[in-house]
């Protein structure tokens, strides 16, 4: 649908005029900062900032049903910067104008509902929300797509003539910033990326070498790399894009919108499963939500239940003992999780005890059922990835502790796609993991070639066909 096409009953806000007041709030002392600036910490007291939309009573002065008819025709525009997680423009960064914002494809993933296979095996039915069908195949484009929009923006107000993009990564965070910023002219922009060296799998470090980043490799794991940038952000001339970075948080959000959406905007008895690494994705996900309820888009809040590793579950051991401690990280086949010390955990605690109280459990599960969590999982026509089969035995334990409703309506996330592990997958099919990962392959989970003749005959013999009668 083009403008001259619209339905005389469309909404009036179906091209967005809304423009925000927004700017950085610290959530530690409350301080609030100009918005057209790249800032990530606190000048005051180093905390983290959120994204405040000074104008956001304004949206409450339409009912939440008008924003469900906003968005649902948006579905159907033909206008490419809302097609993607702007469709939901009013709630994810609204004074970027449309003509600046960045669209890669990004958004918009489908909920895949499981076969009745992979239903008895897990305990119920459930939806998989595949976020690996993103451009860069992971959940990050979202918040790329909204912080590079904010560069190009940037860009363009101030003239802009030098500007150096810089994430750490264990590999998701990188392949969404060197695609993005590959977008951008490269006249003005670079791009650099540091990883763990020899703990990114070969996929995830082709991409931003692909894309024409600068890949910088560091002994250590993600944590190490943090701090280097963290470091660099806090005193050289450069952007993070790292979900320290709250305007990244902003396009995560969009999960939450695009759920909602796909659920009617029926939430009461919805329960959403997401793994745990940085923290970043989570929080955006309970922001998101929080947004909609508030705004009566949704009219209640679901239950989110966050899952981590044993070898890296620092969010989980807060939530038993009610004291978040650090934690040195051991090998995991959920790499994009393998995190001890979340940057974001500030602002999942403060969301927490004064929203989700009674809608958000944390469950840790083991590498084990990980990796078999994402190998039956595929084996029934999904292709989720490590972190994936960790929230869907996350979903399983859950079940088994009794935590979730019968009536419940339960949404997945599948952070991103199956080909970005497969050397996880590959080591399991060849009994080859190292000891420290603590998986031991079960024989009817192995699969692996088999070598025959280029003979018809050979070949029906071993499949054991009958002939044509």
């Amino acid at each position: 649908m083009v403008p001259a096409n619209f339905h005389p009953d469309a909404p009036e806000d179906l091209i967005p005029e809304y423009r925000a007041e927004m700017v950085y709030e610290c959530i530690g002392c409350g301080k609030s900062f100009d918005i057209n600036q790249f800032l990530y910490t606190c000048p005051h007291c180093k905390s983290l900032l959120r994204i405040i939309n000074k104008s956001f009573s304004r949206l409450k002065e339409k009912p939440g049903e008008y924003w469900q008819e906003v968005f649902d025709f948006r579905k159907m525009v033909n206008i490419p910067s809302l097609k993607g997680v702007f469709r939901f423009y009013e709630f994810i960064f609204p004074i970027i104008p449309l003509e600046d914002i960045i669209y890669l494809g990004e958004g918009d993933t489908p909920i895949v509902k499981s076969n009745p296979e992979l239903s008895d095996f897990i305990g119920r039915e459930f939806y998989v929300k595949n976020d690996g069908l993103n451009p860069s195949v992971s959940f990050k484009d979202r918040g790329m797509a909204s912080a590079v929009s904010f560069i190009n923006y940037m860009i363009k107000k101030f003239n802009i003539r030098e500007l150096l993009g810089i994430c750490a990564s264990t590999g998701d965070t990188s392949a969404a910033a060197a695609l993005y910023l590959s977008y951008l002219d490269k006249k003005i922009v670079r791009s650099v990326v540091l990883l763990p060296q020899g703990k990114v799998t070969p996929a995830q470090l082709s991409q931003p070498l692909g894309s024409g980043a600068t890949v910088i490799e560091i002994p250590g794991v993600f944590d190490d790399c943090m701090k280097i940038v963290e470091e660099l952000a806090e005193n050289y001339q450069v952007c993070l894009l790292n979900s320290k970075n709250p305007i990244r948080i902003q396009g995560q959000k969009s999960f939450s919108f695009e759920i909602a959406q796909q659920m009617d905007y029926k939430t009461q008895n919805l329960v959403v499963v997401v793994p745990i690494g940085n923290a970043g994705n989570v929080t955006a996900i309970m922001e998101g939500f929080l947004e909609f309820f508030q705004t009566g888009v949704i009219k209640s809040l679901p239950l989110i239940i966050g899952v981590q590793s044993t070898h890296a579950n620092p969010v989980v051991r807060w939530k038993e003992h009610g004291v978040f401690t650090p934690m040195s990280v051991k090998p995991s086949v959920a790499q994009a999780a393998m995190i001890g010390n979340p940057v974001s955990f500030p602002k999942v605690s403060h969301l927490v005890e004064n929203y989700f109280k009674k809608n958000f459990l944390a469950i840790s599960v083991t590498e084990q059922e990980i990796i078999e969590g994402m190998l039956q999982t595929n084996r029934h026509g999904h292709v989720v990835c490590t972190q994936g089969g960790e929230s869907i035995v996350g979903l399983k334990t859950a079940l088994k502790k009794g935590l979730i409703p019968e009536n419940a309506d339960v949404v997945v996330d599948s952070t991103s796609h199956q080909l970005k592990f497969m050397n996880f997958q590959q080591m399991y099919f060849e009994d080859s993991y190292p000891l420290e990962f603590e998986i031991h392959p079960r024989k009817e989970l192995q699969n692996n070639p088999f070598q025959l003749k280029a003979s018809a005959s050979e070949i029906a013999s071993f499949l054991k066909l009958k002939k044509k009668v």
